[in-house]
């Protein structure tokens, strides 16, 4: 049996929030192929902020992938340098 690896659909733009959930689940990054667990902290993409083809990814790979932010909204640098910052005790 071969997996298919999901990719992260073409889009204009992508939302990009942080996420971090209690539920005991895996995810694949679409950009490195990787294991993802949902209780590590890593972010949710959505293409054009439609949150039915939206994809678990690393931060790393996405500030990597260097995606179009939200139009209106603050630039994707800013936003992914803001939740790269190391959490303060």
């Amino acid at each position: 049996m071969t997996r298919r690896r999901r990719t992260l659909e073409p889009a204009e733009w992508y939302s990009i929030r942080p996420v971090r959930s209690l539920k005991p689940a895996t995810y694949r990054c679409p950009f490195c192929g990787l294991q993802l667990h949902a209780m590590s902290g890593h972010v949710l993409i959505a293409p054009e902020g439609d949150t039915t083809r939206r994809r678990h990814a690393h931060l790393e790979c996405v500030a990597a992938a260097n995606l179009p932010g939200r139009p209106a909204g603050t630039g994707l640098r800013q936003r992914l340098a803001r939740l790269l910052r190391p959490e303060r005790p």
